[in-house]
């Protein structure tokens, strides 16, 4: 006899692997069977009713199965019935939608049966409904009208459709409001306010329903919540009352907890197994109640447990009939607690304890099937056979039934059939298909013959050998070809031919062979098993400790076998590495650059293969903060004062250089911690002062070089006593918002400071300087209160002070206001216009009386526009300028203005209010000024002996213009300037022709405006006059000498002479040499204006930084001879009115020929040669 085992304990990881194999009584395709259901829809199938709706049912059997349905009972007709069809060579329906099919008319219990010659298998009662999203039905909101502190419940009440929806609260943003201890949504998908805060009206609170099925949301309307705040209730209040009243609207109400839902002190609920608990408690109350659950006799249970929407819902997953109990809520704060208990039962719709299995029996075996199920209650056992209760079905005489178990005796092949298993109660039902298959099969073995198996030495071998037989074959183990059966207790020989090696060693390597054999034959298959070597880490990574900013490396070094390839993973706190470029892996290390206290921990190497892997690890400390201290202690507990005493944590290898105390105020900001002190990290005690009615909690921060600790657990609380308030509001300040009242603002006292319950402030004023008795109203814990009916800016002294119910602060320090300010009444006085020059005025006026300006005085502005131009008699849009002058002063400057022009202006006083009246508008103007340059010089018509100028008048002209003036020279071949003459001309004039010029001679022309007061910006321009035909015509006789040996001869000497010429010159130039011609033309230069030099602006002479400078843009004379001068309206105009020393409106200086620009025609290509006929008909193009 083989020897057997079961799967023992040490082996369960084995148990997947085996349960995938090919069970004995899985029976092979090719032969008959009776139909086994593979496929069906779930039991409650809701459809979209506007898709076509599919319900499944799978079956195969030997013969192929033939499939029927039953709808609501009885036999469904599917060829009487045009929109559905059974798809080929299987159950499954389709029924038409999209095509004129309505989803309602096909709601029902369907059943599907699969049959052929051996049996009928049946499906669930599959109920079909269709998924339902209906509208919400109107009604009419009323605004929801709230008391802050108030709770307040906001209902939702959604349509009901199948399945339920999903229920969520927004705006009219469409974004999520938001959710906190304070407000949340219930289980029914109502909104809950445990007490309502100003910032909670709005009048857009949305409850959406979204219905998953058909993808479709719907919308309730919009409600109002209305929440009345304290602070407006004051303002009404003072709004209202005279300055004499004293009122006060009493604080928010603090209460203790009640619960909105559920009500009362107890309910119940009943669960079902399997199902997730839900458990629910929201309550009311002022501060926030904080929830908490107990288990009454018993615990929560663990890993199971969970705490959602601000743990006010007690979610358990997998609920079993042991979670059954008393489950309590608290609901508690600081004036007290409430409490709801919910008795919890749970129920079990039928659940399998053995569902039975299919059997194969040869002719005249025995077997049985067993159906045994669970549930509460109990689930009661019905069998059918071939889908009819067994009762009314057709007699097998090799049968019999005992309650949950079928026993069959001496089967014949007409015994096989399809049974099914029906367990029901109350919750459910279980319904589970069994057929009983009797056959005579030799027996065959399923695994693939030569199956190669590969295994790690000590680790347990599996060589499978499925098969197949009936009667059920026995099942021998061979090793090698000639090899005995194999005995030996080192092997495992399981149920389904598996044959198990616990612990394969490098000799079990070899070919084994499985043989089948019942009564009706035999049969084998061999399988081959390959034992390899173990990967192992020979360098396993090593402990490390290392600085911040640092670099680590980890070894990982691995020997593996030769066939196998491995794969080297790192891990770190057995999670993937950091994605981040710090974290190098190499082949047998992984290095950290840069460590950082988030890389602290465990780093593991895993080398996978195939078959096997193994890892180690190792953990990296990082020098980091200290761990917090722990075990507060408070001791000598006074009234103001407590000493607190800890223990240090772990400082992780870095002294701990000091601690931080921080408190909380439970009373009046929970959760806020603020700092109190610090000690040196060598003192573990310290004495803490302390304020009145504050309910102080401490913790303690250990800090270290590498920074601060995580707090320490908060100590014990404790309450100090109420007091009088130790001191008053501060930034205490009078100003009026009207002309008739004071408005007193003052920065309340934080929570802490009111020193104990009933925090108010006691208002006062009176006028200043006048024999009067202080007015005082007593206000709730607010920051404003407004005296109406004041005079109109006056002063008062103002003081607040602070009581609470136990006394008042100390007498406050006054502070002087004002009432509020009117506009000024009067205007300045005696306004006067002395004008400097033409863009310089000064004005003066008279102050208005103090009493007159009914507020602060801020200053004067000066209002003035240009009312025209005098020289052109035109009118353009008036654009008013306006100064403000600060202060009370009586003048000022008015710069900027244009020359020889009409202005108006008028003063006003300016307070905190406003403006006042203007002053009588005032006229004054300005005297001429120098006029700009010309629009334009243009230079036309050249002859021999004659050229035309033409300009335009300046755009500026800035008074009458007296005369234009015209001056110009000569430019020799050498560039050398000829005398200069001078041109006065009529004002009325824009053209001359000047004659009795010299031929084919370059002209420079200087060219500018005059009024009565000097003349204004030049504008240059240069132009040739044409050379004689004489001239030309002996030029070109010339030519003929051009042909001679002699010339030639005597033109290649000058041209070699004036190579050498020109590098001598290039090399003087380079050394920074002068020329002659340089000093020549600066002794011809524009006798009233000498040149400057570039970049200071000083007289100098030319230097070589200059000579090499390519020909500066407007140094060449425009196709058309014309120059035109950019000019702005805008450009300010300077204060000084002379004629030297002028500058463009872009702020560049302007002489006469002198500085860059009068060098310019000696720069350049032109400049390197004389005039010639060529060269002047050059300068016309």
């Amino acid at each position: 006899m083989m020897k057997k085992k079961s799967i023992s304990t040490s082996r369960a990881s084995l148990v997947f692997f085996l349960c995938q194999m090919i069970s004995a009584l899985d029976v092979p395709l090719d032969l008959s069977q009776p139909p086994t259901i593979t496929q069906q829809s779930p039991k409650d199938y809701i459809v979209d009713p506007r898709e076509n709706i599919v319900i499944q049912c799978e079956a195969k059997g030997k013969p192929p199965p033939s499939f029927s349905w039953t709808r609501n009972g009885t036999h469904f007709d599917i060829d009487k019935d045009a929109q559905v069809t059974m798809k080929p060579n299987s159950g499954t329906l389709v029924i038409n939608i999209m095509n004129g099919g309505k989803a309602e008319a096909y709601e029902g219990v369907y059943q599907c049966t699969a049959r052929n010659e051996r049996g009928a298998a049946i499906s669930n009662n599959i109920i079909i409904r269709p998924s339902r999203s209906p509208l919400w039905t109107k009604e009419k909101l009323e605004p929801n009208q709230v008391r802050e502190g108030d709770s307040l419940v906001l209902h939702c009440r959604p349509p009901v459709g199948l399945p339920p929806p999903i229920i969520f609260w927004m705006d009219n943003a469409f974004q999520r409001l938001p959710q906190s201890e304070r407000v949340s949504q219930g289980l029914n998908g109502d909104l809950y306010f445990s007490n309502v805060q100003p910032e909670d009206t709005r009048e857009d609170y949305i409850c959406y329903a979204r219905f998953n099925h058909t993808q479709t949301i719907q919308q309730k309307q919009p409600i109002s919540v209305k929440v009345f705040s304290m602070d407006s209730l004051n303002d009404t209040i003072a709004a209202n009352l005279s300055d004499t009243d004293i009122y006060g609207a009493k604080p928010v109400t603090e209460r203790q907890p009640v619960l909105l839902t559920p009500t009362g002190s107890t309910s119940t609920k009943v669960e079902l197994r399997g199902n997730v608990l839900l458990l629910e408690c929201i309550a009311a109350g002022l501060p926030t109640p904080v929830i908490r659950w107990i288990k009454e006799g018993g615990e929560l249970p663990a890993n199971r447990t969970f705490f959602e929407n601000f743990k006010k819902t007690l979610k358990i997953i997998d609920v079993s009939e042991a979670d059954s109990g008393n489950y309590k809520c608290i609901a508690r704060n600081t004036l007290g607690s409430a409490h709801h208990v919910i008795s919890v039962t749970v129920k079990a719709a039928p659940y399998w304890i053995t569902a039975p299995r299919n059997l194969v029996l040869s002719p005249g075996e025995h077997g049985t099937l067993i159906c045994r199920a669970n549930g509460n209650p109990k689930p009661s056992i019905s069998w059918l056979a071939n889908g009819v209760p067994i009762a009314i079905a057709p007699e097998d005489p090799s049968r019999r039934v005992d309650g949950d178990t079928i026993i069959f005796s001496h089967v014949q092949e007409r015994s096989s059939s399809v049974y099914q298993c029906n367990a029901s109660n109350e919750y459910g039902y279980l319904l589970s298909n069994a057929f009983v298959n009797v056959l005579a099969e030799p027996p065959r073995i399923l695994t693939p013959a030569n199956k190669l198996y590969q295994v790690i030495a000590d680790s347990p071998a599996l060589l499978n050998c499925a098969y197949f037989g009936s009667p059920k074959p026995e099942i021998e183990w061979f090793k090698g070809v000639k090899g005995s059966i194999l005995r030996d207790s080192e092997y495992v020989f399981h149920d389904n031919g598996t044959l198990e090696i616990p612990v394969a060693q490098k000799d079990s390597t070899g070919t084994y062979t499985c043989v089948a054999r019942n009564e009706l034959g035999k049969t084998q298959n061999e399988v081959r098993l390959e034992v390899k070597d173990p990967t192992m880490i020979i360098k396993q990574p090593e402990y490390k400790v290392i600085q911040r900013y640092g670099q680590v490396s980890f070894e990982c070094i691995i020997k593996h076998d030769s066939t196998l390839v491995p794969m080297v993973i790192w891990l770190k706190d057995n999670d993937e590495l950091p994605d981040d470029e710090r974290f190098l892996v190499g082949k047998d290390n992984l290095t950290i650059m840069n460590v950082t206290d988030k890389d602290d921990g465990t780093y593991t190497c895993i080398v996978n293969t195939t078959l096997d892997s193994v890892s180690a690890s190792a953990v990296l400390t990082v020098v980091a903060r200290p761990n917090p201290p722990f075990d507060l202690e408070l001791t000598g507990q006074l009234e103001r004062s407590i000493e607190l005493s800890w223990i240090p944590g772990d400082e992780n290898n870095s002294p701990i250089t000091n601690f931080v105390i921080e408190y909380e105020d439970g009373l009046h900001e929970p959760g806020v911690w603020h700092y109190q002190t610090e000690v040196p990290g060598t003192q573990t005690t310290v004495q803490l002062k302390l304020s009145p009615y504050v309910n102080y909690s401490f913790r303690v921060i250990a800090v270290n070089e590498i920074g601060r600790s995580q707090p320490s657990e908060p100590s014990e609380q404790y309450l100090t006593k109420s007091a009088n308030p130790d001191e008053n509001p501060s930034n205490v300040q009078g100003i009026g918002s009207e002309p008739d009242n004071l408005v007193i603002t003052w920065e309340s006292l934080k929570g802490f400071q009111s020193n104990g319950p009933g925090l108010q402030y006691k208002v006062s004023w009176r006028q200043k300087d006048v024999d009067d008795e202080w007015t005082s109203v007593i206000v709730a814990n607010v920051s404003k209160y407004i005296v109406s009916g004041t005079p109109t800016f006056v002063p008062y002294e103002i003081k607040v002070q602070a009581l609470n119910d136990l006394g008042y602060a100390p007498e406050p320090s006054e502070v002087i206001g004002h009432s509020g300010e009117d506009l000024p009444m009067v205007a300045p006085g005696n306004v006067q216009v002395y004008v400097i020059n033409s863009t310089l005025a000064k004005v003066n006026w008279d102050p208005v009386p103090l009493k007159t300006v009914r507020g602060h005085l801020q200053g004067y502005k000066v209002y003035y526009w240009k009312v025209q131009s005098l020289s052109r008699r035109s009118r353009r849009h008036v654009e008013k300028k306006i100064l403000t002058f600060r202060g009370n002063k009586t003048f000022g400057m008015l710069p900027g203005l244009e020359p020889y022009s009409s202005y108006k202006l008028n003063v006003r006083v300016v307070n905190g209010k406003g403006e006042g009246p203007a002053s009588p508008d005032k006229v004054f103007k300005t005297p001429e000024g120098v006029p700009s340059s010309p629009s334009f010089l243009k230079i036309t018509n050249p002859t021999l002996d004659s050229l035309t100028l033409e300009w335009g008048s300046p755009t500026h002209p800035n008074g009458v213009l007296t005369s234009y003036i015209l001056k110009f020279q000569p430019i020799n071949n050498t560039h050398e300037l000829g005398p200069l003459v001078e041109i006065r001309i009529p004002a009325n004039e824009s053209s001359l022709i000047l004659k009795n010029l010299n031929y084919s001679t370059r002209y420079k022309f200087y060219f500018h405006a005059q009024t009565s007061v000097g003349s204004g910006n030049q504008i240059t321009e240069e132009a040739v006059t044409i050379m004689d035909e004489g001239k030309m015509a002996m030029a070109s006789r010339q030519v003929d000498i051009a042909t001679q040996g002699w010339f030639i001869g005597l033109m290649c000497a000058v041209a070699l002479l004036i190579l050498i010429l020109l590098i001598v010159c290039f090399i003087r130039r380079n050394k920074g040499g002068k020329y002659p011609v340089k000093e020549k033309e600066d002794a011809h230069a524009d006798p009233e204006i000498q040149p400057m030099k570039e970049d200071d602006g000083t007289f100098g002479e030319y230097s070589d930084a200059e000579d090499h400078k390519p020909l500066k843009k407007g140094s060449r004379t425009p196709s058309d001879r014309t120059v035109k001068k950019e000019d702005s309206d805008d450009s300010l105009v300077d204060y000084g009115e002379g004629v030297n020393g002028q500058f463009n409106e872009d702020g560049s200086f302007i002489g006469q020929y002198s500085g860059k620009k009068e060098k310019e025609p000696a720069e350049g290509n032109e400049s390197s040669e004389a005039p010639s006929p060529v060269n002047a008909m050059n300068s016309f193009v």
